[in-house]
């Protein structure tokens, strides 16, 4: 399993500090979130940190598909990874109603219709094939004329039965969020492989993130601390069906949170269960507790 990192900053040079840091400890990736109005734009910090790194993978997780027509997205995409030299990795998902509607005023309804429009146009583009492709919602019959292109991987954050087909029909895997791990053995793996599989496409990559991980010998209060600074997003009805179906009550109940022993038996049972890539969040829940997380998954790359 590949070990990478989610971070965020408000600033470039915090972005690519970060990216470079990882870089030299020896992580596999690099991902950084879009969420409209907050801290470097992901697109933007994807280029900059394509810029200043070479060897380490960058991606999205996720850009929201509301934000760009996938004709656009997909030049852009094409074009960070002539930047980045192949280690450019694409994830795009729905976003959510609150932001999509209330935030951008513009409909959410139909999502996944929307995105298997979406997919269908932005897929070939980005494998260097032209789309020509009229929907709905969606259309466009054009081609990407950049010299020397390179495909640019593509992951679709899927929670959903309808998104967990689309993914593994159309996408290379899954980013997934606040999703735990018995609702990834028993919901996520074995839609999207089985999806794949039908389709004829090779073995979906699951990259699974959003899980809060501190190394800490204070479980209760890290517990706290976690459902203080992530208990929001289990009002988000798309993270609120995830944890409903882990039986948990609330975000904290998810985290992984505690000493060596336990964050090595998380990283052994994601792995077991057919995990490709973790894509950690480590949590501020003390001073000092992100980088004590960062240093133990250092270890253990």
């Amino acid at each position: 399993m590949r070990i990478g990192v989610m971070v965020d900053g408000g600033t470039a040079g915090e972005v690519v500090g970060k990216a470079r840091d990882l870089e030299v400890r020896g992580f596999d990736s690099v991902w950084v979130a879009s969420f409209f109005g907050h801290g470097l734009e992901a697109l933007t910090a994807m280029t900059l940190a394509a810029h200043e790194t070479s060897r380490i993978e960058l991606g999205t997780a996720v850009v929201p598909i509301y934000y760009h027509h996938p004709a656009a997205l997909a030049e852009q995409a094409v074009s960070i990874q002539q930047v980045a030299d192949g280690r450019f990795t694409l994830g795009i998902g729905l976003s959510h109603p609150f932001i999509v509607e209330d935030w951008l005023g513009m409909p959410y309804a139909k999502g996944a219709a929307k995105m298997n429009e979406y997919l269908s146009i932005i897929r070939p583009l980005l494998d260097g094939v032209a789309a020509d492709y009229t929907g709905d919602h969606y259309s466009a019959h054009a081609g990407i004329h950049l010299p020397d292109a390179r495909r640019v991987p593509l992951l679709s954050a899927a929670l959903g039965p309808r998104m967990l087909k689309l993914a593994g029909e159309l996408t290379d895997g899954t980013v997934t969020y606040m999703t735990g791990l018995q609702t990834l053995e028993n919901h996520v793996i074995p839609r999207i492989r089985s999806a794949a599989d039908a389709a004829g496409n090779p073995p979906p990559r699951i990259v699974a993130g959003g899980i809060p991980m501190a190394l800490v010998t204070d479980v209760d209060a890290a517990r706290a601390a976690v459902q203080e600074q992530y208990g929001g997003y289990g009002d988000v009805p798309t993270y609120s069906r995830m944890l409903d179906m882990e039986g948990a009550a609330k975000v904290a109940d998810i985290a992984v949170v505690g000493d060596e022993t336990v964050l090595s038996s998380f990283l052994d049972r994601l792995e077991a269960i057919g995990v490709t890539d973790l894509m950690a969040s480590p949590a501020g829940v003390d001073d000092g507790a992100v980088e004590r997380t960062i240093d133990f998954l250092t270890a253990r790359l």
